[in-house]
């Protein structure tokens, strides 16, 4: 297929000391996914590795090999157009093969650029159309504590996607019904589709609004595992309230001629230089010695 260079070739800058092997092994596999279609939203992705990769690794209760296990935690992806880094991680944990990742975008891949919930593996919800997962996640707890199961419900947000009022809404319902089996995490890397947030629509004073809609919350820096790793530790936040996470984050992290560029929101028609490019600034650093 011809790739046609429209995004130019960024600067050869070295990659900085950053996160470490593991988050640059789940960003590869994002930048893997995107390279295979040469288009999707790898900015909103890469911004949350480090969430993901604390969620899956020690905090959520679930099987690889029994997706439908009835006690399992739900993560819910509601960015749905963040979808690569949802890839990246249940590939990486065996929900289906990494060589999947190579059919991203393609007509006769469950992969497409929004996750699929009967498609594709350890996808809890078909998201997409911004503003429904935490109402979807609303329900999932609620039956939970209906059904006396013990399955705790993650919801991960966009900052852009809650300027929906059905976010709003289902903020509301939860507070109402003390859930504290569910969590939202807001991935808060200040740009969405267009451009800053500040610009769009300001969010602030963010966290005083999630509290006075019943939540208990915290703030943390969404690339830091150890604070990450640290605020799900204490989940529930406090008794007979539902949870939030404010992540601070950034916009394409870990590729440094993509971070906080509203234009890596979505590309298309990437050149294999930028691709080639992008690995090689996620690439591990040489081992010492010899």
């Amino acid at each position: 297929m011809d790739h046609h260079a429209v995004t130019p070739l960024p600067p050869t800058e070295p990659a900085p000391p950053q996160g470490n092997a593991r988050s640059r092994h789940l960003r590869r596999l994002m930048v893997r996914a995107f390279a295979a279609a040469r288009r999707g939203h790898l900015g909103s992705a890469l911004s949350m590795t480090e969430i993901l990769q604390r969620l899956y690794d020690d905090f959520l209760r679930h099987r690889p090999g029994e997706p439908l296990w009835p006690d399992r935690d739900r993560c819910i992806l509601s960015k749905g157009h963040g979808c690569l880094g949802l890839y990246a991680i249940l590939a990486d944990k065996g929900y289906f093969p990494l060589a999947d990742l190579d059919g991203f975008s393609r007509f006769d891949s469950p992969l497409g650029g929004h996750p699929e919930r009967h498609r594709i593996p350890g996808v809890e919800a078909s998201t997409g159309a911004l503003g429904h997962g935490l109402g979807i996640g609303l329900g999932m707890a609620l039956a939970a504590r209906l059904q006396k199961r013990a399955s705790r419900v993650v919801v991960i947000l966009g900052d852009g996607e809650i300027n929906e009022g059905s976010v709003w809404e289902a903020a509301l319902a939860a507070g109402k019904h003390r859930l504290d089996n569910l969590l939202a995490i807001v991935d808060y890397n200040r740009f969405q589709s267009y451009g800053a947030v500040t610009s769009v629509l300001p969010l602030e004073p963010l966290v005083d609004k999630w509290r006075a809609f019943g939540f208990a919350t915290r703030e943390v820096d969404g690339h830091d595992l150890n604070a990450i790793g640290d605020a799900l530790e204490a989940f529930p936040f406090a008794g007979g309230k539902p949870s939030l996470i404010l992540a601070h984050t950034i916009k394409g992290k870990g590729v440094p001629f993509l971070e906080n560029d509203p234009a890596w929101h979505h590309q298309s028609r990437v050149a294999d230089a930028v691709i080639d490019r992008m690995v090689a600034l996620l690439a591990d650093p040489p081992q010492a010695g010899g």
